[in-house]
């Protein structure tokens, strides 16, 4: 028996709310026909959904653990439907993701010299939505950072590069050319994406999400974090100072795209990828000045 998307729609509607007059006026259909949907899901999986009595609406252990399911599986189907109708109605667009800092403009102008009847749009993502920006159909490959642990991706490494150190300005580390990790962790927090999951105790660092966020801690002296070298550069400010950190691994940058097959204009644009990444980083760059 095949899940009816439709109805795990209505239960998702009904469970998110706890509610099924609320739900009904949300998805626009009488109440009394929500409950026949959810009463005939229930039949077609064998188990009860929800616990209804007169005060109130919850989920049975059955039901959470389909809601649990339903939201990815939704989540699948809608992607699905925007990658076929782009397929469909796109075939002369193609629309490239990219992280702060990543430069794109050689990869595009040496895909649009092959392919001038095609209209190339760049779309910024950030760390916590570039796996998802491919999958969901909203760009068709993107110049993402490693790593990258969602499935359902092919990833085609294109360079590395440096980490830096970004510092607040009077930092004693600043007064260093270049630095190690070991130097950088005994002297202060080190503030990371998201979350400091290594940090305890009081002064543990909030979380934080964009590298805007971080650069103002590191500027109120409330802690250090590293950038990708061409992430550093493009935030330059007179707060905050830059070092290299010699023994940190190099930031990856690869060019993601949904696994399997490519289709013509993805793997066209992978070769221009891999070709301007050659060009422009053939080894190492310099150091990021002192100021």
């Amino acid at each position: 028996m095949d899940l009816d998307l439709r109805k795990v729609r209505y239960f998702v509607a009904v469970a998110e709310r706890l509610h099924f007059g609320r739900a009904a006026e949300d998805l626009l259909i009488a109440q009394p026909a929500l409950s026949r949907q959810i009463r005939a899901l229930e039949r077609e999986l064998g188990a009860e959904l929800f616990v209804r009595d007169s005060h109130r609406v919850h989920l049975t252990a059955a039901g959470e653990r389909l809601l649990g399911d339903a939201r990815p599986l939704l989540a699948a189907a809608a992607a699905a439907r925007r990658r076929a109708g782009r397929a469909a109605h796109a075939a002369g667009r193609l629309v490239v993701g990219f992280r702060s800092g990543i430069r794109v403009t050689g990869a595009i102008r040496g895909f649009g010299a092959a392919h001038p009847d095609v209209a190339v749009e760049v779309r910024r993502v950030d760390w916590d939505d570039q796996a998802a920006a491919v999958l969901d159909g909203r760009v068709d490959v993107a110049y993402v950072r490693l790593p990258v642990v969602e499935p359902g991706l092919d990833l085609t490494p294109l360079y590395g590069e440096p980490r830096m150190a970004a510092l607040p300005a009077g930092h004693p580390l600043a007064a260093r050319t270049e630095l190690t990790a070991a130097q950088c962790a005994a002297q202060t927090e080190i503030l990371h994406l998201c979350t400091n999951t290594g940090a305890s105790g009081p002064r543990q660092p909030p979380a934080v999400r964009t590298v805007e966020e971080k650069l103002e801690y590191v500027a109120a002296g409330r802690g250090l974090t590293y950038l990708p070298r061409s992430t550093a550069l493009l935030h330059r400010r007179p707060d905050v100072v830059y070092r290299p950190v010699t023994d940190l691994p190099p930031d990856e940058v690869a060019l993601a795209r949904p696994a399997g097959e490519a289709g013509r204009l993805a793997a066209a644009f992978t070769a221009a990828a891999l070709r301007a990444a050659a060009e422009e980083h053939p080894g190492r760059d310099a150091p990021l000045s002192r100021s």
